[in-house]
């Protein structure tokens, strides 16, 4: 299906939280969730509350459920099922393995995080060094918000035991190239761990083409349920101890990360949110319409209206940090929300490493997602203006 042919006002009847009218522009912090996706939560709830390997119908319902999530997580990520985890949280679910991954690291090793990181992808790096005497490197970005791969090469040493980036960034919708990162990793002989969780919303995660060792994202960015969903490549997977209670499953491979009992009505409703996106075109066409959303965006903003890092759709994806000249971020959001549409204001973004680089006194995000339309974009660009008038 094309982008020309994704039907937004079909997609919108399926989500109830859609239909009071009210514009939401917060996607970085969590989607809306389709009707279907809640029902399925609650249909395994109802047919399949049990655990794995009860020898009767409930119990052989979740093993249904979960090797479902399995299937359908390897192909969302472009890996085997084998290879795919689950967890509370993407936080979580990085803090686990990032400690599994670092415990035979040794006092003066190196990990290099970004600038551009959540905190939930270079918190788990910075907490292990403070345990383990590691050395931890920030790589910078360039004017434009960019990521200054010159200075990740300068850091690169032969002591370095993971390179781990976000690849979007979430404050100000900047993308990394992975592959080369991820290169440049390996050719230093260290991990390459990604942070996908504001990727996955916007653009086709491809796991092999990447060539990393370990990527996590988060299915509430991509109209899912919270949950974490990660990849651990099996041949470092295969050499890891995990932390877990010891008679729980260790095979298939990615089971030994997943401590405890897992969700398994949220993994029903992230079956769901896979066949819901790949029934509405997939993510190609979301791609090509969110894009199409953000370049209006972008030509319709008044010169009042300050956009913070690449000022085209090239490198980025549909999320902006901005300000309005004359109006703090605050006051702007909270006078778009009393013209029905959500954005937020906040100062770092849970960038730590970019904080220093952005507005102190706070800035407004806007994200965009495949259910957001045309008109929408064109209001929320009209009230911008209007409001530095």
């Amino acid at each position: 299906m094309s982008a020309t042919l994704l039907d937004v006002e079909a997609i919108r009847r399926r989500y109830t939280s859609l239909q009071s009218g009210f514009a939401l522009f917060d996607a970085p912090g969590g989607t809306q969730v389709p009707d279907e996706v809640g029902a399925a939560i609650a249909r395994t709830l109802r047919e399949a509350s049990a655990n794995l390997g009860a020898p009767y119908e409930t119990g052989q319902r979740v093993e249904a459920v979960l090797a479902e999530a399995k299937q359908k997580g390897a192909g969302f990520l472009g890996c085997t099922p084998a290879e795919v985890v689950f967890g509370m949280n993407m936080t979580t679910v990085n803090f686990a393995l990032s400690r599994t991954a670092g415990r035979d690291w040794r006092e003066g090793d190196e990990v290099i995080v970004t600038r551009l990181d959540h905190d939930g992808c270079a918190a788990p790096w910075v907490e292990l060094a403070a345990d383990k005497g590691l050395k931890v490197h920030l790589v910078d970005v360039n004017e434009d918000l960019s990521l200054d791969f010159d200075d990740l090469e300068r850091k690169l040493s032969d002591r370095t035991r993971v390179v781990a980036c976000s690849i979007a960034c979430n404050a100000v919708g900047t993308l990394v190239d992975a592959e080369r990162l991820c290169t440049l990793a390996r050719e230093a002989g260290a991990l390459s761990w990604l942070d996908a969780v504001h990727y996955a919303a916007h653009e086709t995660v491809d796991v092999a083409r990447l060539g990393c060792d370990v990527l996590i994202c988060s299915p509430y960015k991509f109209c899912g349920p919270h949950l974490g969903l990660g990849f651990v490549r099996a041949e470092l997977a295969e050499t890891w101890r995990p932390y877990k209670a010891r008679p729980s499953p260790t095979e298939p491979l990615a089971r030994r990360f997943e401590t405890g009992t897992l969700p398994y009505e949220l993994l029903g409703g992230f079956n769901a949110t896979l066949d819901y996106l790949e029934d509405i075109g997939g993510m190609e066409a979301i791609r090509e319409y969110e894009r199409g959303l953000g370049r209006r965006f972008i030509d319709a903003l008044p010169d009042s209206v300050t956009v913070y890092g690449l000022p085209t759709m090239e490198g980025r994806v549909p999320t902006f940090l901005v300000n309005v000249e004359g109006v703090s971020a605050y006051d702007v959001a909270a006078a778009l929300a009393g013209k029905r549409m959500g954005v937020w204001a906040h100062d770092g973004w849970y960038c730590v490493g970019l904080a220093e680089r952005l507005p102190a006194e706070g800035s407004v995000r806007i994200g965009f997602i495949h259910y957001n339309t045309a008109d929408e974009v064109d209001r929320l660009a009209a009230e911008l203006g209007a409001l530095s008038s």
